[in-house]
């Protein structure tokens, strides 16, 4: 019987099967290339794809896409066969290095933002040799960038790579200031925890807005949610088990390190952590893994939520984005060591990262701003619209000291006693771990627990590059001019703990008080909606530091701003159709016969007791008849709210009238609904409700 070790990477063109299948000299280059961001050259190229096409003929392959993630938010590929026509009326199988390096797809339907005009349709796709290739079916799935005929990025891989070398480049600069001249390249690198929900595709057939939108539009508090705090951790279904044993043979084949998997807070919620891995490359593996959960959930009869709410009135689910940096002889340089206080690489580092976060607060706000995610963030899951950084009572008191000048005393390692003799004594972590802080050091990287899990990760590790990249540019630029090294290391490090400690914060992010001294007295931003947070993308501060850094150009950060606001009205305006939908051919239609059969009751029972006033039936038909009216009464006034919407003249104005005016109307018509379905009989309801959703999974 196979093991995971011999199957791990089966269906990947990995580093072992390089380094099999090509000669020595052109392995050498690719890994030069692939290492320190040499160029390529074309007899590499057609080297690589003479072995990647064998390799993957052999595999079963018979087409090559080249794999990309356009700014749809999900991945995009076109199938090319691999067969020529031979002299002979035969077909002979073949693959050049210019088809690996360069693809050209249509571009015409994928959102540009207006970088392109409407007509203009050609596209590039082209070959990163730093994320490995993989067989998916019969094809050969080539990781791409795609860029447009005028050169500008249309996806999120090519600012991605473009952060990585800018984080790479100002990295590199303090490390050698720091008398590191080994360190080829530093890498940021990130491990996401996907939290997903698992229901019936039975019971999701049944609801149009699941099938449409990806979450509830009405919905009933259940009798049980998660109020007995008895799912997290618990034991899992057989249905749920055999779900995951399936899923992890699925993405262990492609090489992707799935490690952890559990129960999450809410009933049918889950959650699936991978071991970290360079950047892109765990963008690269988060994208094929949301699509690897949706297939094998399929087989299994089952159907993957991956909306960031798709319940209310339980948890939603997040992708927490688990952030370090390290170099290529693998010190990690978010690691404190043993003495923290002493370690002022360390501290450099760390204050880099406090200063990117400050100073750049509104663009980790817009990296994961969606319409979905507003419905979570601040809610008792997810932290607050506002970024903080906890940092722990250790750390804390080591920036405490620094500022003020004072000595500092570590504290002794407290070991964890529990009273029985035959459990083992450790050593206590040095902080608890803040579940409510947005942005938490935890050990040796930080926790960003904002993203929401249909969130490419892509967006939120381009800000954060990024902006630590600027704050290393500002160290390095002046430390490269001290005539005092270690003076003016010191200063630095006291300054950036006293200009942005305002956005250190180790207590309840959850506290109301805590909203109101953060945007008080703090002067922190609290963008709450995706309408509030996205226009800042165009903040001067913001676009001066991304184009400085080669990351985006001023046209694709408009771009980003338009496709990222119009998408946001698009989702919402569909949510609001699907609900006019569903109200007048289902939700309606339910309540007026369950009341004409109540009504049918009540004149029954008044017929046999003549002196009846108000029995029960004729009180509910009443109420329900109340109910019909105001349900019919909010769903026009949505209806309304969407023809006035069609007025608007830009997105921006779109927006701000769906946060303003069309969500409210929504959560009004979902009100009164949500009360119909508490007062009428299940056989007449259309669609299952909360009880069967969350528990329907055995």
């Amino acid at each position: 019987m196979a093991t995971v070790k011999d199957y791990f990477g089966s269906m990947v063109f990995d580093d072992r099967v390089m380094k099999a299948a090509l000669s020595e000299k052109v392995y050498s280059s690719l890994r030069k290339t692939i290492d320190e961001g040499t160029e390529l050259d074309i007899g590499v190229a057609n080297a690589v794809a003479a072995a990647m096409r064998d390799w993957a003929v052999e595999k079963g392959a018979t087409h090559y896409t080249h794999w990309f993630q356009p700014l749809t938010g999900i991945t995009a590929e076109k199938h090319d066969s691999f067969i020529s026509p031979s002299p002979d009326g035969g077909v002979i199988m073949e693959f050049s290095g210019k088809e690996l390096i360069k693809g050209e797809p249509d571009a015409s339907s994928f959102p540009s933002g207006g970088l392109r005009a409407t007509f203009e349709a050609r596209g590039y796709t082209a070959w990163d040799p730093t994320s490995y290739a993989f067989r998916k079916g019969k094809t050969l799935c080539i990781p791409t960038a795609f860029c447009s005929y005028g050169s500008h990025a249309l996806d999120k891989k090519t600012p991605l790579l473009r952060s990585m070398e800018a984080l790479n480049k100002q990295a590199l600069r303090i490390l050698r200031l720091f008398g590191n001249d080994t360190a080829k390249c530093v890498r940021s690198s990130v491990g996401p925890e996907q939290e997903y929900f698992l229901i019936t595709q039975e019971m999701y057939d049944k609801r149009p807005d699941l099938r449409y939108t990806g979450r509830t539009l009405f919905g009933a508090k259940p009798s049980k949610g998660q109020e007995m705090d008895d799912h997290y951790f618990g034991a899992i279904k057989p249905a749920v088990e055999a779900y995951m044993a399936d899923l992890n043979d699925e993405l262990w084949k492609v090489g992707i390190l799935a490690k952890t998997e559990h129960n999450e807070v809410a009933p049918a919620q889950h959650e699936l952590a991978p071991i970290y891995t360079t950047t892109n490359i765990a963008t690269d593996h988060n994208q094929l893994t949301m699509e690897i959960m949706r297939k094998v959930a399929a087989r299994h009869g089952l159907v993957c939520l991956l909306h960031e709410k798709p319940f209310a009135g339980v948890n939603g689910s997040g992708k927490h984005n688990n952030w370090s940096i390290s170099t290529d002889t693998g010190e990690n340089l978010l690691s404190p060591g043993d003495t923290p206080y002493d370690n002022a690489r360390f501290l450099l580092f760390l204050c880099a990262v406090i200063k990117a976060v400050d100073d750049y607060q509104d663009l980790l706000r817009i990296a994961v701003a969606t319409a979905g995610n507003d419905h979570r963030l601040g809610a008792n899951e997810a932290p607050p619209a506002v970024v903080s950084v906890f940092l722990g009572d250790e750390l804390n008191a080591v920036l405490e000291a620094i500022e003020k000048d004072l000595p500092y005393e570590s504290a002794e390692k407290t070991v964890m006693k529990l009273g029985v003799h035959v459990l083992p004594k450790f050593n206590r972590d040095t902080t608890d771990r803040n579940r409510t802080s947005p942005f938490a050091f935890t050990g040796n990287k930080f926790e960003f627990r904002m993203v929401g899990s249909a969130d490419s990760i892509a967006c939120t590790n381009i800000m954060l590059n990024s902006s630590v990249a600027e704050s290393l540019k500002i160290y390095a630029d002046r430390l490269e001019k001290a005539e005092d090294f270690e003076t003016a290391l010191h200063d630095m490090i006291k300054k950036t703990i006293k200009d942005h400690k305002r956005i250190i914060f180790n207590g309840n992010g959850y506290d109301d008080a805590w909203i109101k001294e953060a945007t008080e007295k703090r002067g922190l931003m609290n963008l709450r909606t995706s309408p509030d947070a996205i226009p800042h993308l165009l903040d001067k501060k913001n676009v001066d530091m991304l184009t400085s850094h080669g990351v985006f150009s001023e046209e694709e950060l408009r771009s980003r701003y338009e496709i990222t606001l119009d998408n946001y009205c698009k989702t919402v305006v569909i949510e609001a159709n699907t609900m006019v939908s569903m109200v007048k051919k289902q939700i309606l239609p339910a309540v007026e016969s369950y009341t004409a059969d109540v009504a049918n009751s009540a004149a029954a029972k008044k017929a046999l007791v003549s002196d009846l006033k108000c029995g029960y039936e004729s009180c509910l038909v009443g109420k329900l008849s109340d109910l019909t009216d105001a349900i019919a009464m909010h769903v026009g006034e949505l209806e309304d709210a969407l023809t006035e919407l069609e007025k608007a003249e830009d997105v921006g104005t779109e927006s701000a009238m769906i946060r303003d005016t069309l969500l409210p109307k929504m959560r009004d018509l979902r009100v009164v609904c949500d009360k119909a379905e508490t007062m009428t009989a299940k056989k007449y309801w259309p669609f299952p409700v909360y009880d069967d959703l969350l528990f329907s999974v055995k």
